[in-house]
């Protein structure tokens, strides 16, 4: 009990010591921080470094736990209510929903557009074996084009050519921006006006699949969730045909 009352009053000083510094920082100042706050708050760590590596790591389990059970409230939802989880996002493969493999991507990541590779010659070597269920998670604080390309492949699904455009978007990864998806959307003789218009409204759908992200705690693209006879949970791509396999 009394490591808890020590803990919280560190993190008690530690927040009034940040909350006074913000205080004492003018809005849109470039203004160093305070040598004296800083000193104040370098002191307690030195002070008190196992109470405050208790506390975070007592933080981080909590953080870890919560994850766990969403993810585990998520699993039984994807097993009981498969299409209402899939909701309104693209899929491919099988449509019998025994297998469902969820990608969370970004048309921009490298690792993504090698993942695609992949799972083009899964869906082949398996086919209707699977569903593969595409869902956006663009790194927009690391991937310029990540948002809207992803918005680009929503509008050219409301026409029925998302796999198309998804494919092209991944095999020209390198020339993402607004001349390729207009030449793509062209080359798939989409409906522009539509197409331009579509790609406004996508923030909605993009957004939700973001929140699934975020609440099932990825941390990264690509990421991957299957629910099958076998196996229901996270997955890495070098295990998914291992998978199929033995759904096989």
């Amino acid at each position: 009990m009394l490591k808890i009352f020590q803990n919280l009053r560190i993190w008690s000083i530690i927040s009034l010591l940040c909350l006074t510094l913000s205080w004492s920082l003018p809005a849109q100042a470039d203004t160093k921080i305070d040598p004296k706050l800083e000193q104040q708050v370098l002191e307690i760590i030195r002070k008190n470094p196992e109470a405050i590596i208790d506390t975070v790591q007592a933080y981080q389990q909590e953080q870890q736990q919560k994850v766990q059970q969403v993810r585990q409230e998520f699993l039984q939802n994807l097993r009981t209510n498969t299409k209402g989880v899939i909701g309104d996002s693209p899929t491919t493969g099988s449509t019998q929903l025994n297998t469902v493999l969820l990608e969370f991507s970004d048309f921009e990541c490298p690792y993504c557009a090698e993942a695609h590779k992949k799972l083009k010659e899964l869906l082949l070597k398996y086919p209707n074996q699977f569903t593969l269920g595409y869902k956006n998670f663009p790194l927009v604080q690391i991937h310029e084009q990540a948002l809207p390309s992803a918005k680009a492949a929503w509008a050219a699904y409301q026409q029925g050519k998302f796999w198309e455009y998804h494919d092209a978007l991944f095999t020209q990864q390198k020339q993402l921006g607004e001349t390729l998806y207009l030449d793509i959307a062209k080359n798939l003789k989409l409906d522009l006006a539509k197409f331009s218009s579509d790609r406004t409204l996508a923030d909605k759908a993009i957004k939700q699949d973001l929140q699934m992200a975020y609440k099932l705690g990825l941390s990264g693209t690509p990421a991957f969730i299957i629910n099958s006879k076998n196996v229901s949970g996270p997955v890495q791509l070098s295990e998914i045909e291992s998978i199929l396999q033995e759904a096989k």
